[in-house]
């Protein structure tokens, strides 16, 4: 059974430089809510509350964010503002949230060598904090389901276009239904023309305790850092693992456009104002930038 989950939010965030020189990534709002909200949203749509989040240096906004604020529920409540005071509320309880913090940034696999002890020798889920993946079940629940089935280590995957490959964690396999594949080898961002299949790796996997035997025996990587993906490659030597190809749509908070999109796109979804800001955005595509626009106030 799998009870508890791991998300790592450590990394600097260099990319977003200036913003997350004293704001973590994973804060970054998709119009009000933090990007690591929606992500341990899905594990607890998923019926996972105990979650460990890796975190760092300059992350305590993180724990701050799912932490009660008294105060500010006293002021909420005395304004009678129900909703937010609801909402508030409800961020300090949605789920048991345990912190622990990566001493050196080395990388995806040794975080999650931190999750050792608060996963007790169980499968566990981890999550990257900077992904959300928008579905209408939950792809956590989706993998859950895949281990159920075959007690072992799962990877989420999903199809990407040939030509972005090289961006990827690429999976080759043997394809037993129309969602998930046998993982026979891992390549870290191969060229298109030696790549083995466009299923990359999308953020999410489910591991068993033997991948802490694993990473300890992987060593540096890439950037001179412990990869998960290495130790997934010495994992297949010593037991099975599967991949399930997503459904929904994945949203890497990995660079500033990619961010801006996906900005847009939940905006977009948001029925109290999705269509003015249709509207908004219809009128600066027809005008061109810098140009002048009857903007409706």
């Amino acid at each position: 059974m799998v009870r508890k989950a791991v998300i790592p939010a450590a990394g600097l965030g260099t990319r977003f430089l200036p913003v997350t020189k004293a704001q973590p990534k994973e804060m970054l709002p998709i119009i009000d809510t933090p990007t690591i909200q929606y992500v341990v949203q899905e594990a607890v749509d998923s019926g996972i509350e105990d979650i460990l989040i890796i975190s760092g240096k300059g992350k305590r906004a993180i724990e701050d964010h799912f932490d009660r604020l008294t105060e500010l529920e006293i002021l909420l409540k005395s304004k009678e503002d129900r909703k937010s005071y609801h909402e508030i509320r409800r961020i300090g309880e949605m789920a048991n949230i345990h912190f622990i913090r990566q001493k050196e940034l080395n990388g995806l696999g040794d975080a999650i060598r931190y999750a050792r002890q608060h996963t007790s020798n169980e499968p566990f889920v981890v999550l990257l904090g900077d992904t959300i993946i928008d579905s209408v079940i939950p792809v956590t629940q989706h993998l859950i389901d895949v281990y159920n089935q075959y007690r072992q280590s799962v990877i989420a995957v999903e199809e990407v276009a040939p030509e972005k490959v090289e961006r990827y964690g690429i999976i080759a396999g043997t394809k037993i239904s129309n969602s998930i594949w046998k993982v026979e080898d891992l390549i870290e961002k191969p060229k298109k023309d030696e790549s083995p299949s466009n299923l990359a790796i999308a953020g999410r996997y489910i591991l068993t305790p033997e991948i802490f035997n694993a990473l300890d025996q992987t060593g540096s990587g890439k950037n001179n850092e412990i990869q998960l993906t290495d130790a997934l490659k010495l994992l297949l030597k010593r037991e099975d693992v599967f991949a399930y190809k997503i459904e929904g749509k994945r949203y890497d908070i990995g660079n500033k456009l990619d961010y801006m999109k996906t900005f847009v796109e939940f905006g977009l979804k948001r029925k109290e104002f999705s269509s003015d800001f249709r509207e908004f955005l219809k009128d600066i595509i027809s005008a061109g930038p810098g140009k002048n626009r009857n903007i409706k106030k």
